[in-house]
């Protein structure tokens, strides 16, 4: 989730029971007719020419004179895409930096630039997305030395994010550097929460260190994001807020159908793909790409196909893909070459044709699909009193 704009931006499971017995070598994906799994490849290796000697990996390499900044999100969302593409060493690369930057509260600073903090306010949804690329790892791999070696991380991360959880059950999106927390959630960042709630439970109950307590808030959590829009603050410009209740997980079934039917035309543009904000005559590629992601989670596939073959027209001949397209001055906006933007291309075209063990964690986590979730606290949020003061339900 791209947070400056603060909005927050057939493979066999295997054998065990939770589905991380993976093969040693899952097939990279291709999309037929759209991308050969060389080309996927060559994507992947774009983000490798970007990561750091440290291991980080910016948004883009300095461009102009002016370097991309790293977060904890991006980063390991590139650090998933790579593990797809079979880039391994670069993708381990990525984790050991992460764990080492790990401040002792669990959170990472919102960005760094060429090594340096530059803004050291934690993200609630930065530290929580360690929990997905950890348990997309072992999904893919079936390291367990690796799961157990990052399992510290995650639960210090969660404990973070789970700090920032109001008693309604929304979670708030960042605690700045002198540790107040900010004064509202996010629906985009809450939204991507509820899928890391999920694969954090998971991990936990992979490893024999079950963590109730983070399933009942996950299950508030997903709640607040599919109920209670009152929550969180106004980003409806932004298309994340449209599709990521989706993408995460809260939202399924006729409530995701009807919530994509909603905000389409204001957000897709036939031909170019989707738009970051409403108002703005620019489509990125990583929107569309995790639009993409939302439609196949949401069961709509064939649409899901279109707008994935649509985006190519953002692709370099290197395998990069530019960010975006300003489609009323007819140029690339903003001029990079993202590394988010690849592993968002990666990521889709894995989730579409389903070629590693990891293609399906936007659609279920552990052998559970991902959906709607009653609340844990119904009092918290209000629903109880509702339902309480129904005469017939309290005498049922």
């Amino acid at each position: 989730m791209r947070s400056d704009r603060e909005v927050g931006r057939g493979g066999d499971a295997g054998d065990g029971e939770d589905g991380t017995g993976a093969p040693a070598a899952p097939a990279v994906p291709a999309v037929p007719g759209v991308l050969t799994a060389d080309d996927v490849v060559a994507t992947a290796r774009s983000i490798a020419a970007q990561q750091e000697e440290s291991g980080a990996i910016p948004w883009f390499s300095p461009t102009a004179g002016v370097p991309g900044h790293v977060d904890a999100w991006n980063h390991v969302e590139a650090a998933m895409a790579l593990t797809v593409a079979g880039l391994r060493e670069e993708s381990r690369r990525a984790y050991e930096w992460l764990r080492g930057v790990q401040r002792p509260d669990g959170s990472w600073p919102a960005k760094w630039v060429l090594g340096e903090v530059t803004e050291p306010g934690g993200e609630s949804n930065h530290a929580a997305y360690v929990a997905v690329g950890v348990w997309h790892e072992l999904l893919m791999t079936g390291d367990e030395d690796f799961a157990r070696r990052m399992w510290p991380s995650v639960r210090r991360a969660i404990d973070f994010t789970l700090g920032l959880q109001t008693r309604r059950g929304e979670i708030i999106w960042i605690r700045h550097e002198d540790g107040a927390p900010s004064d509202h959630a996010l629906l985009t960042g809450c939204s991507s929460i509820y899928q890391s709630l999920r694969c954090a439970v998971a991990l936990a109950e992979h490893l024999g260190e079950p963590q109730p307590g983070w399933e009942l808030a996950a299950d508030q959590l997903g709640h607040v994001v599919a109920a209670h829009p009152e929550a969180f603050a106004d980003k409806s410009r932004w298309s994340m807020d449209w599709y990521y209740p989706v993408l995460g997980g809260p939202v399924r079934g006729a409530d995701a159908a009807r919530r994509i039917a909603e905000g389409w035309d204001a957000f897709v543009v036939p031909g170019l793909g989707c738009r970051c904000v409403s108002d703005q005559p620019w489509v990125t590629a990583a929107e569309s790409c995790e639009l993409v992601m939302a439609l196949d989670a949401a069961g709509d596939r064939d649409r899901a196909l279109e707008l994935f073959t649509t985006i190519q027209h953002l692709r370099h001949e290197d395998g990069s893909y530019w960010t975006g397209w300003q489609f009323e001055n007819e140029r690339h906006f903003p001029g990079d070459r993202s590394t988010y933007t690849a592993a968002a291309v990666v990521l889709a075209a894995d989730a579409l044709e389903g070629a590693s063990p990891g293609a399906r964690i936007f659609k279920e986590i552990a052998g559970r699909p991902l959906g709607p979730s009653a609340a844990s606290d119904p009092l918290a949020c209000g629903c109880g009193l509702v339902r309480s003061a129904d005469p017939v339900r309290t005498r049922s």
